[in-house]
């Protein structure tokens, strides 16, 4: 049985207006007061107006379904106690009157330092899925092999169409703001770990980049943890749509390890093509098409299909079928969050959208 965890991002927003608002030392400090969060399960962020939290290691979805609820649910109420409300959206829709504070930690001021302006566009949020694995051999082994169907992960993951009040026309523009930062996009493809080791220490020797925590690409190692981290999804709406993604990308790590293991030859795919499909992914999300893993641009919904397939033993084995399938049916039927997103301010302009986020973000 492979071990899951899962980090979510979370935007404060003034509920009448929608702006984000700097209040997440507030949040984070009643939602620890009321005991139903753990003060390493909930975080502080880059910027004043983001929290981030952490579920334990979970065996099952529906201990991660649970761990998120919960924890959507303190940091919730918390935040209605400091008069905003908790948003799992992956851009802030409208900006304020002004720049949100960077939060008081030396990393974070650190990074204002470095990125200038760059930080004024981190309002994005993420969705990070960690999977345990047996070592850092076969890690890179599972990053190489999984790292093909990162466009396929954020095209589902797409909930990020708006920003400073405008529709983007990207999907996600997480995704573009994201990738401004001097290792980001997709991880390149690594001969062994000896190979992975010497790249990154290079990168940090290179002073550009101050520690492995700002290797900020799609999917990587952990440094604190025994497992892969994978990045490259938006925040999600809902609480079954998060799981949802993490038992699919567990079911890629298993398919991974038992491919490794079966010797069976990883796959190839030019790095210009993978990088022109995670763009593409990024614009039109389930819309339009997807490069398939041959980079031919095949209808968005055979792709997922050629995903169930290839994963179908491994969420067997996990029991993760009866969680995920019934769920990705729904997910083609009615969209990923960007579309719903749009829908709610076709429907009833800005005051609906960011109802309909919060309400959204606030369901079981």
């Amino acid at each position: 049985m492979i071990t899951i965890g899962v980090e979510e991002e979370y935007l404060l927003l003034d509920p009448g207006t929608g702006h984000p608002v700097p209040l997440s030392e507030e949040v984070r400090r009643a939602a620890g007061l009321e005991a139903l969060a753990e003060d390493d399960e909930v975080q502080l962020e880059l910027l004043q107006a983001q929290v981030e939290v952490a579920t334990p290691v979970c065996g099952s979805l529906a201990e991660v379904a649970g761990h998120l609820l919960r924890l959507r649910h303190a940091l919730g109420t918390a935040a209605e106690r400091a008069g905003c409300r908790l948003a799992a959206t992956a851009a802030a829709p409208v900006s304020g009157a002004g720049t949100v504070p960077v939060t008081d930690k030396r990393r974070y001021l650190e990074l204002r330092r470095q990125g200038g302006h760059l930080i004024d566009g981190m309002l994005i949020n993420g969705m990070h899925v960690h999977v345990g694995i047996p070592d850092r051999e076969v890690g890179v082994a599972v990053l190489n092999r999984l790292r093909i169907w990162l466009p396929t992960l954020l095209a589902m993951s797409a909930n990020s169409p708006f920003w400073e009040g405008s529709d983007t026309a990207f999907a996600s523009w997480r995704t573009p703001a994201f990738s401004r930062w001097p290792v980001s996009g997709l991880p390149p493809h690594f001969a062994d770990i000896e190979d992975y080791e010497r790249r990154t220490d290079a990168l940090i020797a290179s002073a550009v980049i101050t520690d492995a925590g700002q290797l900020y690409w799609q999917a990587r190692l952990s440094e604190r943890y025994p497992t892969l981290e994978v990045r490259c999804m938006d925040v999600q709406l809902r609480v079954d749509d998060a799981v949802m993604l993490a038992g699919i990308v567990r079911a890629l790590a298993a398919t991974a390890i038992s491919e490794h293991k079966d010797a069976v030859p990883e796959p190839v795919c030019p790095p210009e093509l993978l990088q022109a499909a995670m763009w593409h992914a990024a614009r039109h999300g389930l819309g339009t098409t997807l490069l398939d893993l041959a980079g031919r641009p095949r209808p968005a919904g055979d792709v997922l299909v050629q995903l169930a397939r290839h994963i179908a033993p491994a969420l067997a084995e996990h029991g993760d079928g009866r969680h995920v399938d019934p769920l990705l049916h729904r997910l083609l039927r009615e969209g990923t969050g960007a579309d719903r997103q749009r829908h709610a301010l076709a429907e009833g302009g800005l005051p609906a959208l960011i109802d309909f986020i919060i309400d959204e973000t606030a369901s079981t």
